[in-house]
C-alpha cells in the first residue's frame, strides 16, 4: 500500500505563499513516494494541532508542517503525545524561522524545502515537554522574558525572540530580578535572576551564538540563566553574545546541559511567566523535560555540523547586531564590566 502524507499548512504565511505554490509542493512529496493531501488551516484555535492529531491516527507515515514556527509547533503538540508517531518535515514560510535553520532547509523558496524529503535524510529531534505542552525550540521565564507581550507583533516577526531590544530597548529599564528556584540535573539555583533560558537547538530570533553548542539530538536542553537585571549589564552580555558567543563563561550567567528543569517562584504568591516557543505557555510552577530523540524529522543532514552551526545569519539579524553594537558603545565603560 501507498504511503500516505498530510500537508498542513498555514494559509496566511509568507505573503500567502504557500498556496501559490502548493501544487508544486504536493508534486515533490508525489515524487517521494507519498499519496499526499493537503489541509489549510483557519482561525480555529487548535486548528493544525487537532489536524495532526486525526491524520496520525488515521494512519499517515508523514505529516508536513508548512508555515512558521508557531505553525510547526502545533503539529508537534497534536503528534507528541500519540504513542505512534508519524516523521515530519517542515516547509518554513515565517521570517524567523528558527527551526527551518536549525535543520539547514531552505528558507526562500518552499519547493527547495520540500525536496528535502528527496534526500531522504531524517534526524531524531529531541522535543520540550513543559507540563503538558510541548515545544520545539525554546522555553523561557522571567520578567525580561515578559516584556516580550509588549512589544508590537511585527516587531517580533522582524527581530525574532531577542532582537525586539533593538526597537524595544526602551522596556530594558523596567527588568527586575525574580526570586526564582530552578532544580536541574545535579544542581540547583536558588536566588534572584531576570531570566532563565531552556534551548533546544542553536537557533534563537535567527541568533546561532546564543547557544553555540546545542546539540539536536543529546536529549538535554542548554539552559542560560541570567542573574543580573542591571540594564548596563545586560547590554554588556547581548554583545557578548554577538562577538562569537563569550557570554557561556561570563560570572553573571549560569550556562548547564539538563534533561529536567524544575521552576518555581521562591514566594508562591509571586507569579512567574512562562514563555513557550516565542508565546505565552502558562505560569510556574512548571516541570521542563527534554524528550530525547522523540520525532522523526526531515532534514538536510550533510549540511548540520556536530555542533550545529547554522549559516550565516539574514540581512535583518545582521542590522540588529550592528544596532546591539552601537547600544553598547554608548554605555560608559565603567557600567558595562
Amino acid at each position: 500500500m501507498r504511503k500516505r502524507a498530510r500537508v498542513i499548512y498555514n494559509p496566511t504565511s509568507g505573503r500567502e505563499i504557500l498556496k501559490q505554490k502548493m501544487i508544486g509542493i504536493l508534486n515533490v512529496f508525489e515524487k517521494a513516494g507519498y499519496e499526499t493531501s493537503a489541509f489549510a488551516t483557519t482561525p480555529e484555535k487548535d486548528s493544525a494541532k487537532n489536524e495532526a492529531t486525526r491524520a496520525a491516527l488515521d494512519g499517515f507515515e508523514l505529516i508536513v508542517a508548512a508555515g512558521g514556527d508557531g505553525t510547526i509547533n502545533e503539529v508537534v503538540n497534536g503528534i507528541a503525545p500519540l504513542e505512534k508517531r508519524p516523521k515530519m518535515a517542515i516547509i518554513p514560510a515565517g521570517t524567523t524561522n528558527d527551526y527551518a535553520r536549525a535543520l539547514h532547509i531552505p528558507r526562500e523558496d518552499p519547493i527547495e524545502a520540500a525536496k528535502i524529503v528527496l534526500k531522504n535524510q531524517t534526524i531524531n529531534m529531541d522535543i520540550g515537554k513543559a507540563n503538558d505542552k510541548y515545544f520545539i525550540n525554546i522555553a523561557a521565564g522571567g520578567l525580561l522574558t515578559e516584556l516580550t507581550y509588549d512589544v508590537p507583533s511585527d516587531l517580533k516577526t522582524i527581530f525574532g525572540y531577542l532582537a525586539y531590544l533593538v526597537k524595544g530597548a526602551e522596556l530594558l529599564p523596567r527588568i527586575k530580578p525574580v526570586q526564582m528556584h530552578l532544580q536541574y540535573d545535579g544542581g540547583e539555583f536558588k536566588g534572584k535572576a531576570s531570566m532563565f533560558f531552556l534551548a533546544l537547538t542553536n537557533s534563537v530570533g535567527g541568533f546561532e551564538q546564543i547557544v553555540p553548542d546545542a546539540s539536536l539530538d543529546d536529549g538535554k536542553f542548554t539552559m542560560i540563566i541570567v542573574k543580573t537585571s542591571n540594564l548596563a549589564e545586560i547590554l554588556h552580555l547581548i554583545s557578548k553574545v554577538l562577538n562569537g558567543g563569550r557570554h557561556v563563561n561570563d560570572s553573571r550567567i549560569i550556562y548547564k546541559k539538563t534533561s529536567k528543569v524544575i521552576a518555581q517562584p521562591v514566594n508562591k504568591k509571586d507569579k512567574m511567566q512562562i514563555n513557550i516557543d516565542g508565546e505565552y505557555g502558562g505560569d510556574a510552577p512548571m516541570t521542563f523535560i527534554d524528550l530525547k530523540q522523540h520525532i522523526e524529522m526531515f532534514a538536510n543532514t550533510d549540511a548540520i555540523p556536530s555542533l550545529a552551526i547554522s549559516d550565516a545569519p539574514s540581512e535583518e539579524i545582521q542590522q540588529a547586531e550592528e544596532k546591539f553594537v552601537e547600544i553598547v558603545k554608548e554605555i560608559p565603560d565603567g557600567d558595562s564590566k
